[in-house]
């Protein structure tokens, strides 16, 4: 039986884009299944049609479940897709929403810090092979998650000590954004300026200038990292390690 080449894509605006990660993907042939549960989007009951998942960021939060009912949706909606064994990739939202139906706290910073801007990102010890070497990554968030019991740590950041975890064999949570491309950048520094005056977030300028410096190292890791998601569930981790 052949592998779907489809992947299930949620996303939580209508004006909410893939970017680099959906370039990536169409680059290997696969088709984007784009839903957004927040617009009314219903979420398969199944995955066996889809080759993995990925849930990606959005401005509400993962706790948002009493007064948002998608996130809720979205909550139950990822219990399903980690019991299906297939690949699921967490962005941002996406994954501060794993890592809460996994039983971690999302919650702000304690000293009310943002995360706004290019930050540098370093492996830990557990984290090879996903992450060789120190990196600097896109970041756009006021919340962070704690490491789920029986996670593994794969990176940590300087504000927010938990940048990546991957659990089980199949599901990674990334705080960062490695889909940012510079028009999102134009889009994002446009409809949230008021954003970029809150502790912790760098001028709209800079966001510019180091993305010409660390997209193309992004890039690259970006491009082994999506081989490696989509073939977890085929190859687990214990032997890929």
């Amino acid at each position: 039986m052949t592998s779907p080449r489809q992947i299930l894509v949620i996303v939580h605006q209508a004006t909410s884009s893939p970017g680099l990660v959906g370039d990536k993907l169409r680059s290997q042939g696969y088709h984007l299944d784009i839903r957004c549960p927040a617009l009314g989007d219903r979420l398969p009951h199944t995955l066996a049609h889809h080759r993995g998942a990925i849930v990606f960021g959005g401005p509400m939060s993962a706790n948002d479940d009493n007064t948002l009912p998608f996130i809720r949706t979205e909550l139950d909606w990822i219990a399903l897709a980690l019991a299906s064994g297939k690949p699921y990739l967490g962005i941002c939202l996406g994954a501060q929403m794993l890592a809460r139906v996994l039983g971690a706290q999302v919650a702000p910073h304690p000293a009310d810090q943002r995360e706004i801007g290019y930050c540098d990102l370093s492996p830990v010890t557990t984290g090879r092979p996903y992450f060789t070497q120190p990196m600097a990554v896109y970041q756009w968030h006021s919340e962070g998650f704690d490491l789920p019991s029986g996670a593994v740590h794969l990176a940590t950041g300087q504000t927010f000590p938990h940048q990546a975890f991957r659990y089980g064999d199949a599901a990674f949570g990334l705080q960062f954004h490695p889909e940012i491309t510079t028009p999102l950048i134009d889009e994002w520094t446009t409809r949230g300026a008021d954003q970029l005056d809150l502790p912790g977030a760098q001028p709209r300028d800079r966001h510019f200038a180091a993305h010409h410096h660390h997209g193309s190292h992004v890039d690259r890791w970006l491009e082994g990292f999506l081989s490696r998601w989509l073939d977890s569930a085929a190859w687990p981790a214990s032997k890929s390690a």
